[in-house]
């Protein structure tokens, strides 16, 4: 069993920040629920080799704040308390904790007063962390010891030496916290005595292994959308099950350029997978004829692919499982904790399953890595860049980006032009470099002149978006002589279009899709 490091979560935006931050250490970390029992912790021995407390939204000396087991405290692991994490030590172990005369948020300094701490070892005596917090300790707990001051926090890091707790008020984890990573490696290396044994090859043999555990001699199906994650999914399950995959392939008529062509090059003929090719393109498009509100174009999209899939899974003979792409974030159980944004995100992520009456048992191959894990994974495994570091698409496809109704003379312009603009944004090295770009036709007309004749033709949008996760997002500044050269193409590439303009808006207001 690997080495790991568990993170009890209490309600902190930043918790799944903590455990990659741990897992880039070449350590294994999981993340629990914050009132999690001190012995389901002690079950996990001898893989278990410290604990972290997570910050939180609350204040430790609220009626309704979340509390741990206070147990923890006499695992005889160590421990590392991040700002409402430090607050927990003051509360269970002797200390007090209270509201500060002035909140500290924002960037801040730190003075380390003792270098030998292990926690700071090889760093220098003065840091700039990141600060998010108005409670704060006032009274030290019980045999600790101070180790760092910051501006406003006479306590800013502390340590139990006996016991290896570590308490700190700033937050590690984030980026404003510049060499933040430097003392979690400290923390789980030198203090917990992890190696650096969580490596992608490392897991493809464990995840090879339990695959074939779990599956024997049965038969698996996986829909294969040609995203980053049904792909990974199909090579590693291909890798340790060979035949016994099916992939499943929907091509919907929404696709982008050649996206039906590079699936079947790259899985049926490159790695040899099993791979079933369902072209129903024209009964979406007749279900979609006539219609133009988003909502009803999704769900008759989604509609459509249960009931297409679920036949293909009849045709494709006789199988036992059914393989998903589930991400740990999708699995993680959301703590919904007051004032805490994290639950809203992490549900955010979760997606519905097929119907009950579909009577598979799933295997889920990475729901237990997060997404930039994922890809390095797939570069592992012989996938090529194009497919690992591809950008986010739809599910509905190009429906949400061809405005009003969907046609087939639509999708034909609309797919074009997408596919100039990401031609243009990797020829400028910008494509893996951003979020998402993509063209969106509007169902707006305009004059024109092209040829020396009049033209009225639609209107394109061209959209930029950097996001880390999705739920926000901000417009990207498109160098103007790339912005120059998309349009000149398009315009002059494209029949039907006639005009290119650029979405300058973030997310909130808006959002990143059209519809």
């Amino acid at each position: 069993m690997n080495e790991q490091i568990i993170i009890l979560d209490f309600g902190s935006q930043y918790t799944q920040v903590i455990a990659r931050r741990i897992r880039e250490c070449n350590v294994y970390s999981t993340i629990l629920r914050y009132d999690t029992p001190a012995r389901a912790i002690a079950a996990l021995a001898p893989a278990a080799k410290g604990l972290i407390l997570s910050g939180g939204p609350s204040s430790v000396y609220d009626a309704a704040a979340p509390l741990p087991d206070k147990n923890i405290f006499k695992l005889g692991l160590p421990i590392l308390g991040i700002c409402y994490g430090v607050q927990l030590f003051g509360q269970f172990l002797g200390g007090k904790v209270e509201k500060g005369l002035k909140r500290e948020y924002g960037k801040g300094t730190l003075t380390v007063n003792d270098p030998q701490c292990a926690l700071f070892r090889h760093l220098p005596r003065q840091l700039q962390v990141w600060n998010s917090h108005g409670d704060k300790l006032t009274r030290l707990p019980r045999d600790f010891v101070v180790v760092a001051t910051s501006e406003n926090s006479d306590y800013a890091a502390i340590e139990h030496p006996k016991k290896k707790f570590f308490g700190l008020q700033f937050h590690p984890e984030v980026a404003h916290t510049p060499r933040g990573k430097e003392v979690l490696s400290n923390f789980v290396h030198d203090i917990c005595g992890c190696g650096k044994n969580w490596t992608m090859r490392r897991y493809i043999d464990q995840a090879v292994e339990q695959i074939r555990a779990q599956v024997g001699n049965e038969h698996v199906i996986l829909g294969l959308s040609g995203g980053v994650d049904s792909s990974v999914a199909a090579a590693l399950l291909h890798k340790a099950i060979g035949s016994h995959l099916t992939c499943i392939f929907v091509n919907n008529g929404l696709l982008r350029a050649r996206e039906a062509e590079m699936v079947q090059e790259v899985f049926g003929r490159h790695f040899k997978i099993k791979l079933q090719y369902e072209d129903v393109a024209n009964l979406f498009l007749k279900r979609l004829k006539g219609v133009t509100e988003p909502e009803r174009k999704r769900k008759i999209i989604g509609k459509t692919f249960i009931e297409v899939f679920q036949a293909a899974t009849q045709r494709a003979g006789r199988a036992k499982f059914l393989a998903q792409g589930t991400l740990y974030p999708d699995v993680i159980e959301s703590v919904p904790i007051a004032g805490n944004p994290a639950a809203l995100i992490k549900s955010h992520h979760n997606v519905g399953g097929l119907p009950k009456k579909m009577k598979f048992r799933l295997v889920e191959p990475l729901r237990c890595l997060f997404k930039d894990e994922v890809r390095l994974l797939g570069l592992e495994l012989g996938l090529p860049k194009e497919i690992v570091y591809r950008q986010p698409f739809p599910g509905p496809g190009l429906a949400v980006r061809c405005l009003g109704e969907v046609t087939p003379e639509k999708l034909q312009v609309l797919r074009r032009a997408d596919a100039i603009v990401v031609e243009e944004m990797k020829a400028s090295g910008l494509y893996y470099k951003t979020w998402q770009t993509f063209a969106v036709l509007l169902p707006v007309r305009s004059v024109g002149v092209q040829g020396d004749e009049r033209t009225y033709d639609w209107t394109l949008a061209i959209r930029a978006v950097e996001s880390q996760d999705g739920m926000t997002a901000d417009w990207v500044k498109l160098p103007y002589d790339l912005l120059e050269k998309v349009s000149l193409r398009i315009t002059n590439e494209v029949r039907g279009l006639n005009r290119v303009v650029l979405d300058l808006t973030s997310k909130p207001p808006g959002t990143i899709e059209w519809e």
